[in-house]
């Protein structure tokens, strides 16, 4: 689960993956809730008209991704000739 400490710490990054899944998001409501979670929750509601569970999960979704290691070398699979 994604925590104010991620969004806070990596804002910039999470900004533009949060813009990613709801591009109608301004720069400037964005910056408005400058990572604060229930701000941030209540603009994406506000602008979509979506729900807040839906909104929450997403969102843990989008900052969680960031948390994940960019290596995928542990992720590769072998193929046979």
């Amino acid at each position: 689960m994604a925590t104010r400490t991620i969004i806070e710490g990596k804002w910039d990054e999470a900004k533009g993956r949060i813009r990613e899944r709801w591009g109608d998001l301004t720069d400037d409501e964005l910056e408005q809730a400058r990572g604060n979670w229930e701000q941030l929750v209540g603009t994406i509601r506000q602008k979509t008209g979506e729900s807040m569970n839906p909104v929450e999960d997403t969102l843990n979704d989008v900052l969680d991704s960031m948390l994940e290691p960019a290596d995928e070398n542990d992720h590769q699979t072998t193929s046979s000739s």
